[in-house]
């Protein structure tokens, strides 16, 4: 690790310092892995999205459901092998990453380690 610890993610205090295998900020408390920082750091603002093999995935690409889903409120589920065109990649709750319209569903919410691109 280098001489100089990162700020605070949540406060940018320069007060920083480790703890086992931690960063800790005195000022706010906030604790969080020095993993994190440096992935942030180099980060440009854009997360990187993958799909359950590995592919990385962007808006408008064209997805299949890689196992059976359960659907709250359907007796049927979304079964492996379906496929969703034209995703968007969101900042979704939970792991849901992936907002599409499934035929026969609707708008929802998928995570993207439960689907693979075409």
């Amino acid at each position: 690790m280098s001489d100089t610890l990162p700020p605070c993610p949540e406060c940018s205090g320069a007060y920083t310092y480790e703890m086992g295998a931690l960063l800790v900020c005195p000022e706010c408390g906030h604790e969080w892995s020095p993993s994190t920082s440096e992935e942030s750091a180099g980060d440009t603002g854009d997360k990187v999205i993958r799909d359950s093999v590995g592919n990385v995935l962007a808006d408008g690409d064209t997805v299949t459901v890689v196992k059976t889903l359960k659907v709250k409120g359907s007796p049927t589920g979304i079964k492996a092998g379906t496929k969703v065109r034209n995703i968007r990649l969101v900042d979704g709750v939970d792991g849901h990453d992936i907002d599409c319209k499934v035929d026969g569903f609707g708008a929802m919410q998928l995570k993207s380690s439960v689907v693979k691109k075409v």
